[in-house]
């Protein structure tokens, strides 16, 4: 089932997620259904706050944005991947600028710099304990990703300067004037 997507202002995107304690057919039933979401509205990334649970998952299919060219690409695919209760226990000193979107803020895309590479773990689908090593477009959406479950959005990793020159395109996603091609959350 396609879920709506919350968008800037709702107050689920500013809460930090709670763990999740036990595999059920319910969480594996709001995993499918997060993966049809995301697919649904052409994203790599969806983090549960985004559909208005406040729990720390997410899940990711990043494999589109490997470059074919890439003679480490068949390394670097992972295919769609759910994290449950992720931690990143490590970041490298190199970082990288690349520009960022999120359906929770349509139509806004910015450069960011966060670190190249990473080391995360996390519980899987079958709620069995995995550590990844990722980089490049791979650490990109993981940590996009994490940045949703302690209430993060992308702009909020900008400067001051660039948040207020945000400010209108920000107000017209919170207010539900900017009108995404996918099902997003009524506004209050």
């Amino acid at each position: 089932m396609i879920l709506p997507i919350n968008t800037y202002n709702d107050a689920v995107l500013k809460q930090k997620a709670a763990p999740i304690h036990a595999m059920d057919d319910a969480l594996s039933q709001l995993i499918e259904d997060m993966f049809e979401t995301m697919y649904a509205a052409n994203g790599v990334g969806l983090a549960a706050p985004q559909i208005g649970k406040s729990i720390r998952l997410f899940v990711i299919d990043a494999d589109v944005m490997i470059d074919d060219e890439d003679p480490e690409a068949d390394r670097k695919r992972i295919g769609p991947t759910v994290f449950i209760n992720p931690v990143i226990t490590q970041f490298s000193n190199e970082k990288v600028i690349m520009d960022e979107g999120c359906l929770s803020l349509p139509d806004l895309r910015e450069a960011v710099t966060r670190p190249e590479k990473l080391t995360i773990e996390y519980l899987d689908a079958s709620f069995e304990k995995q550590v990844l090593d990722a980089d490049d477009w791979l650490a990109r959406v993981i940590q996009h990703e994490f940045d949703h479950l302690e209430g993060v959005l992308f702009f909020e990793r900008l400067g001051s300067f660039k948040q207020r020159l945000l400010k209108s395109k920000l107000d017209a996603i919170a207010s539900g004037e900017v009108h995404p091609e996918y099902v997003t959350a009524p506004k209050a």
